[in-house]
């Protein structure tokens, strides 16, 4: 029987790549790299990688270890610059949903980020108190896979299940050796996964159907 639910973040519970591309430009402008300015069609497919990973990819003409360090200051203002906005950019229901989910399940989120970035995500989608745990790259430094085992582990999870939205996500279930359910709705079209969402509000029905 299952125990808990995992959640990635960007793609599953909100879509935040056009809140990120500003912070990262701010950044970007103050350091004259006018250049090197982001869009949110340039993350789309970089979601769900690891941070090193997109770094690699929009800031390959920065020598490294320069561009991780610029990579690092960028996801500093963008932590910021999230802090300070709304971020009215949650897909519908998640937080309904997850009240009900909590009478059941115990919540929690792994993600590729940085760390800060589940806190925010937690406190603008008003999840405080229904997400038990959290890890992600910035965390461990490890794939998601690993940081999944690493959670799993911490929290003595018997029986859990990761709910995400890309086939990096699949894989990720796939090394942890548990169910994966697609997100649909958000950036990414897995060639295998266990149940399939819609939107997130069919999570309930969808996990009393698994077998």
């Amino acid at each position: 029987m299952m125990d808990a639910l995992i959640f990635d973040i960007d793609g599953t519970l909100w879509d935040s790549r056009a809140l990120v591309a500003e912070g990262y430009n701010i950044q970007l402008r103050r350091e004259g790299l006018e250049q090197l300015c982001v869009t949110a069609e340039d993350f789309l497919p970089l979601f769900g990688k690891v941070m090193t990973e997109i770094a690699d990819v929009i800031f390959a003409t920065v020598p490294t270890p320069e561009r991780y360090a610029l990579m690092e200051r960028c996801m500093d203002t963008e932590n910021r610059y999230l802090a300070d906005n709304p971020c009215e950019i949650g897909y519908p229901g998640i937080r309904e949903t997850m009240v009900a989910l909590k009478e059941k399940y115990r919540l929690f989120i792994v993600s590729n980020s940085q760390k800060g970035y589940p806190e925010l995500c937690i406190r603008k989608l008003g999840l405080s108190g229904l997400i038990e745990g959290h890890l992600c790259f910035g965390d461990t430094g490890k794939p998601k896979g690993e940081t999944l085992r690493r959670l799993i582990a911490m929290y003595d999870l018997q029986s859990p299940v990761y709910i995400g939205d890309t086939g990096l996500d699949g894989e990720a279930a796939q090394v942890a050796g548990i169910p994966f359910i697609w997100a649909a709705y958000g950036f990414g079209a897995p060639e295998t996964y266990h149940a399939k969402l819609e939107e997130f509000s069919q999570l309930p029905r969808v996990l009393e159907e698994m077998p």
